[in-house]
């Protein structure tokens, strides 16, 4: 559909009559010198169309990806803060020791619904990070405590206090991780 107000607005190349009088060979040549003038402007008019259809292009693969990013942003916010929650459960299962039955079936619920959401974290993508033994890495783990270690070199976790999640190469929650200082001054 073309738009009558853009088509009105044109210049529209005046094209002179057929004059009796006229020499063959004038026609001619201004015949020729309008088909150039219609030719340039064609020319101008078809770069025209490529600039607006290669920036409508970029525009509409800027938008995709914006798109994307911003669904990508909204899955990790949610995903941060169910990750409290799978902490909770983790804390509860250290504490709990069932000993009668019906404490023990109890217990047998509640790992049911923590696998439950593990699977589910999985499934998305979720994974958690490995990080005791590995160096010191500001973009993965942030550094809680600093303390002496004979047993291992300077800036090597020592002790995860809080784990770490990643989704898909991309941190959900940095590590918290206490990080050795190396062997302590020697008495």
């Amino acid at each position: 559909s073309v738009n009558p107000e853009i088509v009105a607005e044109a210049p529209v190349p005046e094209v002179e009559t057929c004059d009796s009088d006229s020499d063959p060979a004038d026609r001619m040549q201004q015949l020729e010198q309008q088909l150039q003038t219609l030719r340039s402007e064609h020319e101008t008019l078809q770069a025209q169309y490529m600039r607006i259809a290669a920036d409508f292009d970029n525009f509409r693969k800027r938008q995709s990806r914006d798109q994307d990013d911003l669904k990508l942003q909204l899955i990790c916010n949610t995903l941060s803060e169910i990750l409290p929650v799978v902490d909770n459960f983790e804390r509860a299962r250290q504490q709990l020791d069932p000993q009668t039955e019906e404490a023990q079936g109890l217990h047998r619920s509640y790992q049911g619904l923590y696998k439950q959401l593990v699977d589910v974290l999985k499934q998305l993508g979720v994974a958690p990070m490995r990080v005791v033994g590995q160096e010191f890495d500001p973009t993965l783990h942030e550094a809680v405590l600093r303390e002496p270690s004979d047993e291992h070199p300077e800036d090597v976790v020592i002790e995860e206090l809080q784990r770490g999640y990643h989704l898909d190469g991309r941190v959900l929650r940095h590590a918290m991780v206490k990080v050795s200082m190396g062997p302590g001054p020697q008495q």
